[in-house]
């Protein structure tokens, strides 16, 4: 397991969330990903939730909120 922090740009609150990958995948899904791949190709075991706060740092609950309809 990850432990990954990012900075959510909503709130500048530094969250933290638990990746299930290693080191090496993370690693290997974030060189794909800048050099082109979509998000989903680099990371197809992540949930979309989880690929949302490698790019983003937004957490699901946080998103969720922001972006509900109705909104």
């Amino acid at each position: 397991m990850l432990l990954l922090e990012r900075k959510c740009p909503f709130s500048g609150t530094l969250n933290t969330m638990e990746l299930p990958l290693t080191h090496r995948e993370y690693d290997r899904g974030i060189a794909k990903w800048e050099n082109g791949a979509l998000i989903q190709v680099a990371f197809p075991t992540l949930t979309a939730d989880e690929r949302e706060f490698i790019k983003t740092g937004i957490m699901p609950n946080t998103w969720h909120s922001v972006f509900a309809e109705g909104n």
